[in-house]
């Protein structure tokens, strides 16, 4: 059986992008007269038929905005919604959470929850943002979407992150600042882009600075509170155990302490802890974490802005947004 032309085809016989394939089927304007008919004689040529869920989103806006997440970091999760809620609030627009299974068929679940659900757009919150066959499918349905710090820029995607490279960078210098030089590091999941940055911040920040260059004082972690426990517990058991601890989250962070007073130690008197994203939760532990402060709230709600503007014609749906980190220093770390 011949396979059946998709948006792609399309876009490749017209010679123009698959987003402008899709702004001419929804009617959408701003798009130059020569070019519909260009992409008209291409669908009539290939004998293109949109997919059903696809044309599901054709007509007036949804006013309904989809929040797709998988991620074990529930502080992360947490401000991202709110966020995005905040957001679509403001703009008299609602809010679709999803949660996915990223290791598992990620594009046959994003097709059967927009079988069911006309969006006006989606926002990918990591590991999603960085997922191809999730992007794959949303771009074969011809729905709007955000990326949340993926790790690499897609060509024609719009995406809004931080420089998680610089933060990790940032909050490793201060550590090494303070005296430390043997610092652990508590990396993140392999499947989020943030991991590998941070872990570059760290190795950079370490090489530059006279840090202990030491293989043992990176240890794995998944961006959860018993992976940090796990880790800590690893890092405390070595020979020449850290006097600081870099975990590349807040919940690992919140492990790291755990593991240092199962041992007697005194935070930060014994041993400096510090983490990354400034939950809600690192402001209200005992003591309060030095962090490096990512806006996660501010990002997704800007991405609700973008595509909503996206969908006027205001703005381009490809834009690349950058948010600043900041170190926050409390009650965590200490001078060695």
């Amino acid at each position: 059986m011949a396979r059946q032309p998709t948006i792609k085809d399309v876009a490749l016989r017209a010679g123009v992008s698959f987003k402008t394939v899709s702004r001419v089927l929804n009617g959408e304007p701003h798009v130059r007269e020569a070019l519909k008919d260009r992409i008209t004689a291409a669908v009539a040529e290939l004998g293109y038929r949109p997919n059903v869920a696809a044309r599901g989103l054709i007509g007036a806006p949804s006013r309904l905005i989809g929040f797709l997440f998988d991620n074990p970091n529930f502080g992360y999760v947490a401000e991202a919604e709110l966020g995005t809620l905040l957001g679509c609030r403001e703009a008299g627009y609602f809010v679709a959470v999803e949660s996915l299974d990223n290791s598992a068929h990620a594009g046959r679940q994003i097709e059967q929850i927009l079988s069911s659900l006309r969006v006006d757009g989606l926002i990918l919150t990591p590991p999603i943002s960085d997922n191809p066959e999730a992007i794959a499918a949303i771009e074969r349905l011809g729905v709007r979407y955000v990326l949340i710090s993926p790790q690499a820029d897609i060509t024609g995607a719009a995406s809004i992150r931080v420089d998680d490279e610089d933060g990790a960078w940032t909050l490793t210098r201060r550590l090494l600042d303070l005296g430390h030089r043997r610092i652990g590091f508590v990396e993140g999941p392999p499947d989020h882009g943030a991991s590998h940055l941070r872990l570059q911040g760290y190795r950079r920040a370490m090489a530059e600075g006279g840090g202990a260059q030491d293989p043992d004082l990176v240890v794995p972690g998944a961006f959860t509170l018993d992976s940090g426990l796990h880790a800590g517990r690893a890092l405390l058991a070595l020979p020449g155990r850290p006097t600081a601890i870099f975990a590349s989250n807040d919940q690992m962070a919140f492990g790291v302490i755990a593991a240092a007073r199962e041992r007697g130690l005194e935070i930060p008197g014994d041993l400096s802890v510090a983490g990354f994203d400034d939950t809600r939760s690192a402001r209200m532990s005992s003591p309060p974490l030095t962090t490096v402060r990512q806006p996660i709230a501010d990002m997704c709600s800007a991405a609700v802005g973008m595509l909503i503007a996206a969908a006027s014609g205001d703005l381009e749906p490809s834009r690349a947004l950058s948010m600043a980190t900041e170190l926050v220093e409390r009650g965590s770390t200490a001078p060695l």
